[in-house]
């Protein structure tokens, strides 16, 4: 098993940053990549940003250039660095942990982004 603890989130104003984190516990060694995802209200869970194993990324062309994943293999964390925030990235955030067999999730945190 994989547990995913998350934080980070909270209320930004527009053009502001915040940075999202999510720690990994358990079967840190099965985990091949790491991602975000994002719902916004009545809207469908999509994929922000991912990073493998092998520290390749890839990301949803609406935060490229805004947005980067990284992670801490010595603290099993990722990050989601959000700059140059929009309204329309206000959603719930998920962490999530692929293995060859399961994905495992983190429990959301909102972002909201207003005035």
């Amino acid at each position: 098993q994989v547990q995913l603890v998350e934080s980070g989130g909270g209320l930004v104003q527009p053009g502001g940053s915040l940075r999202l984190s999510c720690a990994a516990s358990g079967s840190i060694s099965s985990i091949t990549s790491m991602s975000y995802f994002r719902r916004a209200p009545g809207k469908q869970r999509d994929l922000v940003a991912l990073i493998t194993s092998g520290g390749g990324t890839n990301y949803a062309d609406s935060v490229k250039g805004r947005f980067t994943i990284s992670r801490d293999n010595a603290k099993n964390t990722v990050y989601l660095q959000m700059n140059s925030l929009k309204p329309e990235d206000t959603a719930v955030y998920y962490c999530r942990a692929a293995t060859y067999k399961v994905y495992w999730w983190g429990q959301g945190t909102q972002v909201t982004v207003s005035s």
